[in-house]
């Protein structure tokens, strides 16, 4: 197939629900997402907000492609068993062919009931954000739940039979080459089948940052994120876990579904307070029908992004797609191709060769010359199929890589205010752990 033929799907193929409500905000969180005490009646009304939207675009059709979905945040299991499995059960009546439906979850909500509850309801997998297993380490972060815990909701969640995943931060205070060792050794003797791990980013604006003020921590030393990823590149590897992203590892078999969606260039959807949607032209032409706030695609868009910035209050009082607001930009076909190979070279597999010639057919000579520095730099290595696979030095200075495929972009992002619509640049899924842009 080639390359260009997915920049004219008209379904999206993915979906992601974003639930911005949590127990606790931690101090290193820049997301969209808000404490809030269990059982407040807005989560309820978010929760059949989500699900009104969904009810629309499944009588738009838009849903007849998707083939995973996430429901991430925040911290969805807060939404309790009821709401959070009427939440799934409604992906899984409008989403027919779903095959991977994911829940993100804390250890602290994490209960028997919404165990059973996302088992019931159709819920596929889970990923636990357990980030270590040393209370202190916990405390710093500002994570409300202890090691103890984590080790029993993971493994209680492993019983249930669903597929698990583990997250684990790395380079965060108080952590030590052993301890980081301990909780990559406890997460695999839990059972699990899939762990992500991220060095911890310090974002400003955040708690952590205005703890930790102006100069870099030596316990998130760019040299120490290098060491420890190193070190969980060569504990999980030696489990039997394959790394097929930069910081997600997996047993055969086990790799999200869901994640690769965002990686190799598909559409998807997103619902939700801050969640992101990537369209073609075509899927952005057939969600104007119902979002008549929207503007025209411009002439030589083959790619619209655009992100949800209807408060959730808003947007649980008025869930009508016609009333959302967006940040909204469109890109070109040689932009769209130039943020693929940045997403391409994120994965194992790396830039896949029906990319690569499109590159090649794209940018001619400045293709070439990009991928012979890539080569040079030993960011990369020329596969035999035609593929560029990132090396072990393209996935520590995955920055210097990234920016080499962006580069490739030319000219300006075109973002496009109108009526209930702003202009800017949304997150990328590259710059997210599952991504939910």
């Amino acid at each position: 197939m080639r390359w260009a033929e997915r920049y004219h799907r008209r379904r999206a193929e993915a979906l992601y629900l974003h639930v911005p409500f949590c127990a606790n905000k931690c101090a290193y969180c820049d997301f969209a997402s808000w404490a809030m005490p269990e059982g407040d009646p807005l989560m309820d009304a978010y929760a059949r907000a989500l699900r009104a939207q969904l009810a629309e675009l499944g009588g738009l059709g838009m849903l007849d492609g998707i083939g995973t979905a996430y429901i991430g945040g925040g911290t969805p299991t807060l939404l309790g068993a009821r709401a959070l499995a009427s939440l799934v059960a409604g992906i899984r009546e409008l989403c027919p062919h779903v095959v991977e439906l994911s829940v993100e979850a804390n250890p602290d909500s994490l209960s028997d009931e919404v165990l059973a509850a996302l088992v019931r309801s159709g819920a596929t997998r889970v990923s636990i954000g357990v980030q270590s297993l040393h209370d202190q380490e916990l405390h710093a972060l500002g994570r409300i739940h202890t090691a103890r815990q984590a080790c029993e909701r993971v493994g209680a969640a492993v019983e249930a039979g669903l597929d698990v995943s583990c997250d684990l931060m790395c380079a965060i205070p108080h952590q030590t080459d052993a301890s980081w060792r301990d909780s990559l050794g406890g997460a695999l003797e839990l059972g699990v089948d899939h762990v992500s791990v991220y060095p911890l980013a310090i974002e400003e604006g955040t708690a952590l940052a205005r703890r930790v003020g102006a100069g870099e921590p030596a316990w998130n030393d760019p040299d120490v994120q290098a060491s420890r990823m190193e070190q969980a590149a060569r504990r999980l590897a030696a489990a039997g876990l394959v790394r097929y992203e930069v910081a997600s590892y997996a047993r055969p078999g086990r790799t999200c579904a869901h994640n690769r969606m965002y990686w190799t260039g598909r559409p998807y959807l997103g619902l939700g307070t801050s969640a992101a949607s990537m369209l073609t032209r075509e899927g952005y032409g057939l969600l104007r029908t119902r979002c008549p706030q929207l503007p025209e695609a411009p002439a030589g868009a083959v790619r619209a992004r655009l992100t949800v910035t209807t408060g959730r209050r808003e947007l649980a009082a008025h869930p009508a797609l016609d009333a959302l607001s967006f940040d909204l930009e469109f890109l070109g076909e040689r932009q769209a191709l130039a943020e693929d190979l940045m997403l391409g070279a994120r994965r194992s597999s790396g830039m896949a060769p029906a990319l690569a010639c499109a590159a090649e057919d794209a940018f001619g000579t400045t293709w070439q010359d990009v991928r012979r520095v890539a080569l040079d730099r030993h960011l990369v290595r020329a596969a035999s199929d035609g593929a560029l696979v990132p090396t072990e030095a393209g996935w520590l200075l995955g920055n210097e890589l990234y920016g080499l495929m962006w580069g490739l972009a030319d000219g300006d992002v075109r973002q496009t205010p109108s009526c209930r619509c702003r202009g800017s640049w949304p997150r990328r899924a590259s710059q997210r752990g599952h991504t939910t842009l």
